[in-house]
């Protein structure tokens, strides 16, 4: 049956794609079509691997793999990292919770997890289920090709990685299409964090595993629809084929799995050297805005945040009484990205937020969409496509803006759906 809570996303769902048409560059054109198609694509998905009977064993066998693949990444950052990985202590613990540790408990994963994916494309595996997606993008979403792939690797794959699968095609691609691949890039994560994010929700979310997965997939068509929006396609020749051929290669299993640890090592680092910086720099602010109090406590950052974006998480569908909590997770997103913001989440006490709030939650964070990542995109786009430089700074902080309001837009459809197709 539905609630006041499903017709509270629906409008949320309306609201966030007015605010884009309301920014965009030509109001006079709406790509209806593709606002009915990407909205039943992420309806149809989520159903798909949440409503359907059997839709559990497949959402079991997620979470199996993943927690098999936890298991075995432990196995070698305690082989590397004795006790500090979670090895035997060498003393007695009075809390068993201080034993988690970001970066042994967390960040191996990315290493693991980022080899596999390059194996996986050596033997054609995840290049078939690219392919896959990328045929349901171009039947219904009407793209292009090479805007059609590179929306389906992003789903896989991080901002960088996947324009690396069309570089032969960057030059051809109309401003509208860059601004796609970005703006998708920014509303979806890679393989290698899903895992990651997954581990550290198991113990509060029920289908955790299934629920990252999930939205990361239904993120990449609202990324699509919000950027067709805020940049409509003037370019009647945009690519409509495009070869598989990819330039993204490996030359043998082992050199795909050794160049594949070699870039999880370099997000491993910037992940950390992000999370380092950004964290230390709102402590700092903290610092300054100390001696402010409001209502009885310091002001902070957290708070501050907490307020501004309280009417975002509303529109996702959180209730009332805890769109202030999630209204913060979604500012440490923005500011100290999606891993700090799902850190937060997972040590949010079960009894201090509802199942169906964490759920939205989960969606409403998982995409790259933070200002960490602005450089990353305009750093990497840089060196592949250097001749457009200068279009792609001009459509950066747009690209943020539909990538955030993206993954919101993905909350608010899986919040309007009934609360039984999730077993709620």
């Amino acid at each position: 049956m539905f609630s006041l809570l499903n017709l509270q996303s629906l409008f949320g769902l309306v609201a966030i794609v007015a605010v884009c048409w309301a920014i965009s560059e030509n109001r006079r054109v709406f790509p209806w079509k593709l606002a009915i198609g990407a909205v039943l694509v992420q309806a149809g998905l989520v159903l798909v691997l949440f409503g359907i009977p059997g839709s559990r064993v497949v959402l079991d066998a997620v979470t199996n793999a993943i927690d098999g693949l936890a298991k075995a990444t432990a196995e070698g950052t305690q082989f590397v990292f004795g006790y500090l990985g979670g090895g035997a202590q060498p003393y007695a613990v009075a809390d068993q919770n201080v034993l988690f540790v970001f970066a042994f408990n967390v960040l191996p994963l990315i290493l693991v997890i980022s080899a596999l994916s390059a194996l996986f494309w050596h033997w054609k595996i995840l290049k078939w289920l690219i392919r896959g997606f990328g045929f349901l993008f171009q039947r219904t979403m009407g793209l292009g090709g090479a805007s059609a792939l590179a929306v389906a690797a992003n789903i896989f794959l991080g901002t960088i990685e996947s324009p690396i699968v069309i570089k032969a095609y960057l030059d051809k691609l109309s401003r509208s299409e860059i601004f796609l691949m970005m703006t998708v890039g920014l509303a979806t994560v890679a393989g290698s964090t899903m895992v990651a994010y997954a581990t550290i929700l198991a113990h509060v979310l029920p289908n955790a595993a299934g629920h990252v997965l999930v939205a990361s997939i239904v993120s990449a068509p609202a990324g699509v629809l919000l950027a067709r929006v805020i940049v409509p396609e003037t370019d009647k020749q945009a690519v409509q084929k495009i070869s598989y051929d990819s330039a993204l290669k490996y030359d043998s299993a082992i050199d795909a799995i050794s160049k594949g640890t070699s870039d999880g090592l370099m997000v491993v680092l910037n992940i950390s050297a992000v999370l380092i910086v950004f964290v230390a720099l709102v402590a700092l602010v903290n610092v300054m805005l100390s001696g402010f109090v409001v209502f009885g406590e310091p002001l902070t950052v957290e708070r501050i945040l907490g307020v501004v974006f309280t009417p975002l998480a509303w529109l996702a569908g959180v209730d009332a009484k805890e769109a202030g909590q999630a209204g913060k997770l979604l500012g440490i997103k923005l500011t100290l990205t999606e891993f700090k913001a799902f850190i937060e989440l997972g040590k949010i006490p079960l009894g201090d937020m509802s199942e169906r709030t964490r759920m939205l939650m989960t969606y409403a964070l998982c995409g790259f969409a933070n200002i960490g990542s602005v450089g990353i995109t305009v750093t990497g786009l840089s060196v592949l496509m250097p001749d457009r430089r200068e279009e792609v700074l001009s459509l950066i902080w747009k690209a943020l803006f539909g990538g955030f309001l993206a993954t919101l837009m993905s909350a608010a459809v899986v919040g309007s759906l009934p609360a039984a197709v999730f077993g709620q």
